[in-house]
């Protein structure tokens, strides 16, 4: 591909359509929710929610199908999907590993 074609694509009208889109800025401002997820992964598990942590795996996971089907394909809002499903799926690890099974360790040591 040369530069000026490079060039031309990213200047087109087609791109100045699909920056100024809901098909664009719908997952951008979406990519809070997983960039919070990651961060979070730091925080102690103590105070992770196993009912909201559930929740929106749920959530990322149909809309993860969602941005596959849809026509065109979503593939900017698939992969904000995609990377909060794996996060929160991180955070759900982390709060059976922190209030089941920890705990079953400690009870374990103390008989």
């Amino acid at each position: 591909m040369s530069y000026k074609r490079v060039v031309n694509y990213f200047t087109g009208k087609e791109m100045r359509d699909y920056l100024m889109s809901t098909h664009f800025w719908g997952p951008v401002a979406n990519w809070g929710i997983p960039i919070a997820a990651l961060s979070d992964l730091k925080k102690d598990p103590e105070f992770i929610s196993g009912k909201m942590t559930l929740a929106l795996c749920l959530y990322s996971a149909i809309f993860m199908r969602f941005a596959w089907k849809v026509q065109p394909r979503n593939l900017l809002l698939f992969a904000c999907h995609m990377t909060n499903e794996a996060a929160q799926l991180t955070q759900g690890y982390r709060f059976v590993k922190h209030y089941y099974l920890d705990k079953k360790e400690n009870e374990d040591q103390k008989s």
